[in-house]
C-alpha cells in the first residue's frame, strides 16, 4: 500500500490543529478588527424637541449597547474602541442618527474599522424597531443593517432583541475584512 496518502492526510490534520486558533474570534480580534460600538439611541418623534428621554429608556439603551459590544466581540471577534478621546464629538453631534454623515469620521479618529450606530425607533408604547447598522470606517460603505422588533418593554425583551440582531442580521455571515 502506497504511503503517500497517509502522509498527506496527517500534514492536512496537522495544518488544521495548528491554524484552527487563529480563526477564533479572539485571534481575529487580535488581527486589529476594531469597532466604535456608539451608544444607542432613540428615536421617539412624541418626544419634544431638545428633551432627553426618560430614565428608564436611557438605562434600556445603555444596556442594548453593552449587550451589542460584548456579543459582537464574542461572536464577530470585533474589539470595541474607547469612545473617550471623541466624547466631545459625539456630544456636539448627538444624535448621530441626524449628523449627516459624521459617524465614519468620528470613528476613523478613533482607530476604528468599523462604525456602529444603533436606532431603538418608537412606535408606540410597547412597540420599538431596533436598528443596528455596522459600516466600514475606510469607504464609509454599509456591511450590515439589522432590524428587529420589539413589542415588549422590559430589560430582559430589550437585551434579547439586542442579542437576536446580532446573531440574527448582522453576524449570519462574516463580516468582510476591512479594505
Amino acid at each position: 500500500m502506497n504511503q503517500r496518502p497517509m502522509l498527506t492526510l496527517g500534514r492536512l490534520a496537522l495544518a488544521i490543529v495548528v491554524l484552527t486558533p487563529l480563526l477564533t474570534p479572539a485571534a481575529m480580534a487580535e488581527t486589529g478588527r476594531k469597532a466604535a460600538i456608539f451608544t444607542a439611541e432613540l428615536d421617539d418623534p412624541m418626544l419634544p424637541y431638545g428633551r432627553k428621554p426618560p430614565p428608564a429608556f436611557l438605562k434600556r439603551l445603555d444596556l442594548i449597547t453593552e449587550e451589542l459590544r460584548k456579543t459582537l466581540a464574542d461572536k464577530g471577534g470585533l474589539v470595541s474602541v474607547d469612545l473617550g478621546p471623541q466624547a466631545e464629538e459625539i456630544e456636539k453631534q448627538a444624535p448621530l442618527y441626524k449628523c449627516n454623515g459624521c459617524v465614519p469620521d468620528i470613528a476613523k479618529a478613533l482607530g476604528a474599522d468599523y462604525a456602529i450606530t444603533t436606532v431603538a425607533e418608537k412606535g408606540g408604547p410597547q412597540l420599538f424597531n431596533l436598528s443596528v447598522t455596522i459600516a466600514e470606517v475606510a469607504s464609509g460603505k454599509v456591511v450590515r443593517k439589522g432590524i428587529v422588533v420589539i413589542n415588549a418593554n422590559s430589560d430582559d425583551d430589550w437585551a434579547h432583541a439586542a442579542r437576536s440582531v446580532v446573531k440574527n442580521r448582522l453576524l449570519a455571515e462574516p463580516l468582510p475584512n476591512p479594505s
